[in-house]
């Protein structure tokens, strides 16, 4: 009868869900099993909590808060505490992505990672989750207008939290990470300036040309920790990344991207399965990519001026060119959530579903992956 963890509120979760006897029948009269009604309340839960941090007001849901939480997600799944690194630590130990673009903020960005390893597991996943706590573009400022209703920007991080909750609650039976790039990007006398040059955590350098352009940044660092030291098969990021999402797929379905055709298929139909509709964008770098072409860095950050640019493409590619686009056989898949994340200026716990649906048949609980 545990509720999930909600940071400062963590029993608010009705558990009374676990003391609740239902019998449930589909309609051929075939009941589901105990398994399956568990991860479906999991689930459920997993996707109000979601829901409740992303409503929650940024002078509460901080960087404090979701470490709190995902300290919290840790021990409510008996794991052991999470990797939480955070501040100067973060720049000296060279995650340059996270830690430039939250350098500003009055609280300190941090990385913070939690890992579930079952014994006989034979492949390894990593969720890596975009969380900006607030997002007001930082220098490159989104005005008094386009800046309400950011503090869904951190909805990626709360998203794969609560994913990697309910898949690991529910028998997960492979390795699988979890990892949050927290951050605020704030206004100070220290904050990225554009023509700033940073280092990420993969070696590159970035020439900084729109301070609004940041998620990428703090993701490049999670999927590249994701596959140089967890050495992930398959890293999945999620992130309300881009506005030109909407452009891209409209506002029903999400847009994703991915090296592999088999995750991308995988991904549509968890998506038809969970409701959480997505529609795969172009993945041609060779194409895209000299649309970053920097003369003093590896790369700009940003496609500005480009007349004829694909925005959610080269932003999902930028993330992706930090691990070399997987060409040494990582699976990599990215979704962009720019719009789905809120709905009349509520959250909608877009991709917990998603996620859960699309790891699900690693569960006990296969009514997860849409298998009855």
């Amino acid at each position: 009868g545990r509720a999930f963890p909600v940071f400062s509120r963590k029993t608010t979760v009705a558990s009374s869900l676990a003391e609740v006897h239902v019998e449930c029948h589909f309609v051929d009269d075939a009941a589901v099993s105990s398994a399956d009604f568990d991860g479906l309340r999991t689930l459920a839960q997993a996707i109000r909590a979601t829901a409740q941090l992303v409503d929650a007001p940024p002078n509460e849901m901080n960087v404090d808060a979701l470490v709190e939480e995902a300290c919290a997600v840790a021990q409510y799944l008996h794991l052991p505490d999470p990797l939480v690194i955070r501040g100067d630590e973060l720049r000296e130990r060279g995650f340059g992505g996270i830690y430039n673009v939250g350098k500003a903020a009055l609280q300190p960005p941090a990385f913070v990672c939690l890992s579930y390893k079952p014994e006989r597991a034979g492949k390894s996943f990593a969720l890596v989750g975009k969380g900006i706590m607030f997002d007001t573009g930082g220098l490159s400022i989104k005005g008094k207008e386009a800046m309400p209703g950011w503090k869904c920007d951190m909805a990626g991080a709360a998203t794969v939290l609560h994913s990697f909750a309910t898949l690991v609650a529910s028998g997960f039976t492979e390795n699988l990470h979890v990892l949050l790039c927290l951050a605020e990007n704030a206004v100070s006398p220290v904050a990225n300036k554009p023509d700033d040059i940073i280092t990420l955590l993969s070696g590159k350098t970035v020439e900084i040309n729109n301070t609004d352009a940041e998620g990428r940044l703090v993701l490049a660092d999670g999927v590249f920790y994701a596959k140089s030291v967890l050495k992930a098969d398959t890293i999945i990021d999620i992130a309300t990344l881009t506005t030109a999402q909407c452009n891209a797929t409209g506002r029903h379905h999400a847009a994703i991207m991915s090296n592999s055709e088999e995750w991308e298929r995988k991904a549509r139909a968890a998506g038809l399965s969970s409701g959480d509709l997505c529609h795969p964008m172009q993945f041609v770098p060779d194409l895209h990519m000299p649309d970053y072409a920097s003369a003093v860095a590896d790369m700009k950050n940003s496609q500005m001026g480009a007349m004829m640019a694909a925005p959610s493409e080269l932003a999902g590619l930028f993330i992706a060119a930090q691990i070399d686009f997987g060409e040494e056989g990582t699976n990599w898949l990215h979704v962009d959530m720019g719009t789905l994340a809120m709905a009349e200026d509520r959250a909608t716990a877009y991709g917990v579903p998603l996620l859960t649906s699309l790891l699900g048949e690693y569960t006990e609980a296969p009514i997860l992956a849409g298998k009855v």
